[in-house]
């Protein structure tokens, strides 16, 4: 289904890379697809269908503990028990510390983010022509990972639990020293007493710019990926009917996309929290 013939190319991809927002204009009314420029813009589809997968996860993982049966486990609940099982050795061999919230935290990225972008599976005019031509919605993107206040979000979210760990495991003294006594130590290097102050700034720059670099490799990866996905399904459709078999190869090469980069979201959060409960 392609409504490409309707609209030039580029009025056809620009359509399909805006999103459904919402915003304040300048007399305080409520307004839709009115916000160019507008940093306090809502891109609500990104946030509705963002929440409607995390409460379809979390009602699906309650069904099958729920219904869980020891003597005949169905397909189900055996696929739910791998995928926990599979995070469960990931946290156990890379987080170096004891923490319960770290393994159901890494569940819950790697099946959200996988939900979320499994959404560039679906065809690209499907949901949006359905909505345009109902009249609910003229505009729809339905990949959240691929709108970038969604992947900030989400690495901002897991930077202030770096943050909060690194001062509550090693105290304020402790984080603090880090970004100052590494990785030139003027103690070991044997600098004078003086020349502190200049190394321990240097320090300072050296590894705040690694420690803000965290959120920004972890929103911008998955971003990037995915919006370019997002785009070449796009392209693709540009084709028409003829667009199937082309359709058909890049959905199953970007599946290991999809997996992959779900799959790195989570394991960088717990290298980044098991750095954070580290003591140097």
């Amino acid at each position: 289904m392609s409504v490409a013939g309707e609209k030039t190319s580029a009025e056809y991809i620009q359509h399909h890379l805006t999103h459904l927002q919402v915003c304040k204009d300048e007399s305080g009314a409520w307004v839709w697809n009115e916000c160019s420029g507008n940093f306090f813009a809502v891109n609500v589809d990104s946030m509705a269908v963002a929440i409607l997968l995390a409460i379809f996860l979390g009602w699906l993982f309650r069904r099958v503990a729920v219904k869980a049966s020891v003597r005949t486990p169905g397909r189900l609940q055996s696929f739910v028990e791998l995928v926990v099982d599979f995070v469960d050795g990931s946290v156990r061999n890379t987080f170096q510390g004891h923490n319960r919230l770290i393994a159901p935290l890494a569940l819950t990225i790697v099946t959200w983010v996988f939900m979320m972008n499994l959404m560039d599976l679906i065809p690209v005019d499907f949901l949006p022509y359905a909505f345009e031509s109902t009249g609910v919605a003229e505009y729809l993107r339905v990949v959240p990972t691929a709108d970038v206040n969604v992947t900030f979000g989400m690495s901002l979210s897991v930077f202030a639990l770096i943050l909060f760990y690194s001062f509550r495991v090693k105290g304020a003294g402790g984080f603090f020293g880090e970004l100052t006594m590494s990785p030139l130590n003027p103690k070991t290097l044997g600098v004078p007493v003086v020349l502190w102050p200049l190394v321990m700034i240097f320090n300072l720059v050296l590894e705040s710019v690694a420690l803000l670099a965290k959120p920004l490799s972890l929103a911008l990866r998955l971003f990037g990926n995915m919006y370019a996905g997002e785009l070449m399904f796009i392209l693709i459709a540009l084709i028409g009917l003829y667009q199937l078999p082309l359709h058909f190869g890049w959905a199953v090469f970007h599946i290991l996309i999809i997996t992959l980069q779900a799959y790195i979201f989570m394991m960088l959060t717990i290298v980044y929290l098991s750095q954070a409960h580290e003591h140097h």
